[in-house]
């Protein structure tokens, strides 16, 4: 194969994840919350892997006639916000007003946050919170807090995109790469495995799914303040 096959692939590869964006949404028009998150975990795989092979392979100058980085976005959009969003209103996890609220301000910050072009850092961080609601709503899925604690961290995050606070990529961010990386692939294992049991309460996964995205959430500004 040659290299331009092999960059065109890597493209084709990212665009599978608008098929299981599409999978997860008809899942979550039929209210089957876990096998929506099961196609978002997939996405989320195809996201983690379609970078680092877009650079090895150099899509930019092998298969320059798409975008993968507008590719990679749209993608992102459905399945990091529209889609996480519907279900967090739709599953009643915040009933009434908060719902409504929610998915308002989750929807709008998103979307200014994604087309804002100082988004990443230096070393390949996020600058605020990178609009991870699948994995946030996930989480409110498998532990079920009071929506009181809900609200508190929709807002808490949505104002948390506009300020100068760091946060890792697990592939990209060099610092703590180590720990960081297997990390992000235990959270990932962890959340199919509480979609898969349909989350229930008693799953040993909830408890990595807490300890992994605390972790997740924090490195970044643990790194910032000791810079």
């Amino acid at each position: 194969m040659t290299l331009r096959m092999k960059a065109l692939s890597v493209h084709f590869f990212t665009a599978t994840g608008a098929v299981f964006a599409m999978l997860a949404m008809l899942a979550a028009v039929d209210e089957k919350w876990s096998l929506m998150f099961l196609w978002l975990v997939v996405a989320f795989v195809v996201d983690g892997i379609d970078g680092p092979l877009a650079r090895r392979y150099q899509v930019k100058n092998n298969a320059p006639e798409f975008d993968g980085v507008l590719m990679d976005l749209i993608i992102d959009y459905l399945t990091y916000v529209f889609i996480p969003a519907y279900a967090l209103f739709k599953s009643d996890l915040l009933p009434g007003w908060t719902g409504w609220l929610a998915i308002i301000v989750i929807t709008f910050a998103s979307v200014v946050y994604f087309a804002d072009t100082r988004m990443k850092t230096k070393d390949n961080s996020f600058s605020g919170f990178p609009g991870c609601w699948n994995m946030m709503v996930l989480v409110m899925f498998a532990l079920e807090p009071n929506f009181y604690v809900i609200l508190g961290l929709v807002a808490v995050l949505s104002v948390s995109m506009f300020f100068n606070l760091k946060f890792i990529h697990p592939v990209r961010t060099e610092r703590w790469r180590a720990v960081s990386l297997p990390i992000a692939i235990a959270w990932t294992g962890f959340a199919a495995w509480a979609a898969w049991v349909d989350f229930h309460p008693q799953s040993l996964a909830n408890w990595g799914l807490t300890l992994t995205s605390i972790y997740l959430a924090l490195a970044g500004i643990v790194q910032q303040s000791t810079e």
